[in-house]
């Protein structure tokens, strides 16, 4: 499995060769510097190490900064492995789009964007109670019965209630690429991506 790390810029819409409008997300993807090199010999596993989006120095670790300067690159912010990747790579070399051709099916993995605390409504989809009647009020959006009393007094584990919603690591699968801009680093991908407009994302072929 190969992969990249990139940047969400946001959305746009391309037609195809029939006159179909395909909503798609644009992804600056790389360049990539390879940082390290695992193998089964040195670390037990094998897997390609990659960093991306230049960093201050200053704000940089020392540890870190020795890291960078062993694979001839500048500060990184953002780290990430990719194991079994299809091609050797040797340190210090650049990964960019190249990497894809148009017509590739990707998935892409990014962090959705917080909502904060949510009530089960816009959490799980319940549906509230609807019709007002029986002399009820404010029950509009409430849970409900959460369980029995008597047994098994207590709530079972996985109860579907409000709380923190979003923020969650998201896989999206079968993304095919549209169109490629080498030049620009960018990737056009059919559909919709999680995360926040600027947010990193990674992109597994």
């Amino acid at each position: 499995m190969s992969g990249i790390i990139g940047k969400k810029v946001g959305m746009t819409s391309i037609f195809d060769a029939d006159g179909k409008n395909i909503p798609c997300t644009v992804i600056e993807a790389g360049p990539c510097v390879v940082t390290q090199v695992k193998t089964i010999e040195s670390d037990g596993y094998a897997a390609v190490q990659l960093a991306y989006d230049e960093k201050k120095e200053k704000n940089t670790t020392n540890p870190l900064k020795g890291h960078f300067e062993k694979a001839g690159t500048t500060p990184k912010r953002k780290v990430v492995e990719f194991k079994y990747f299809t091609e050797d790579k040797t340190l210090g070399q650049t990964v960019d789009v190249n990497l894809f051709v148009e017509g590739d099916y990707v998935d892409v993995v990014g962090t959705s964007k917080g909502k904060g605390f949510q009530g089960v409504v816009k959490r799980h989809g319940f549906s509230g109670v609807g019709m007002q009647t029986h002399g009820q009020h404010n029950r509009l959006r409430a849970p409900g019965s959460l369980g029995a009393s008597s047994y098994p007094s207590r709530v079972f584990k996985g109860m579907r209630m409000a709380g923190r919603m979003g923020g969650d690591r998201v896989k999206i699968q079968n993304l095919q690429v549209v169109k490629i801009f080498a030049e620009q680093n960018l990737l056009v991908v059919s559909g919709s991506i999680p995360g926040a407009k600027g947010s990193y994302v990674l992109i597994e072929k």
